[in-house]
């Protein structure tokens, strides 16, 4: 008698197209894997199929600067609107200390969850200061390093409106021109989506 036949093995029973079939579809996975992350981090870097609309009105800070890269050193759990005098807080800079305190008493049962502050490099005028403890009781004020505010922004000598998270990031600016209108929309945005602060 002869010797029995044996099944062909799995390996064996393979041909090559089986095997190419195969390796792409393991290449077809990879490629639905990795492929977004390569394609967002191109789009990132290369800033490319970007969309021009945008939905706020300020200038969008997203380079992981923070309140210190402004010189100003303050603790905050909660959004902040920051005004930044680097001359006197003149007129320009007091009606911008005037909207943030606006906006944060319109954000009515979210008021909680923001405050506003002044960071001036210079002394106020008595006259402001008398003002600002009469009808700003809770402004929170600092001083500001010239230096390091000039690092980050470059020439900017106009005072600035800035919404920083709680986590001390810059989030978006404004400058003196900004319609209250707009900047509460941005900050309502902003507080709609967050779970912080």
């Amino acid at each position: 008698m002869g010797a029995a036949m044996n099944p062909p093995s799995m390996s064996e029973a393979k041909t090559p197209a089986s095997r190419r079939k195969g390796r792409l579809q393991l290449l077809l996975i990879l490629l639905g894997v990795i492929g977004p992350m390569i394609l967002a981090t191109g789009m990132y870097k290369l800033n490319f199929w970007v969309p021009d609309g945008r939905s706020y009105h300020g200038e969008l800070i997203g380079n992981g600067q923070t309140r210190a890269d402004l010189g100003v050193q303050a603790q905050e759990d909660r959004w902040q609107m920051l005004v930044t005098a680097p001359k006197d807080c003149a007129v320009d800079c007091q009606q911008l200390v005037y909207l943030a305190r606006q906006i944060q008493i319109g954000l009515g049962r979210d008021a909680s969850r923001a405050s506003h502050a002044l960071a001036a490099a210079q002394p106020l005028t008595g006259d402001y200061e008398a003002k600002l403890a009469r009808e700003y009781p809770q402004l929170q004020r600092y001083p500001m390093d010239l230096t390091t505010f000039s690092k980050t922004t470059g020439d900017k000598t106009a005072p600035q409106l800035w919404i920083i998270d709680p986590h001390g990031n810059l989030v978006l600016r404004y400058d003196p021109t900004v319609k209250g209108k707009d900047l509460l929309n941005d900050l309502r945005h902003l507080l709609k989506l967050s779970n912080i602060g």
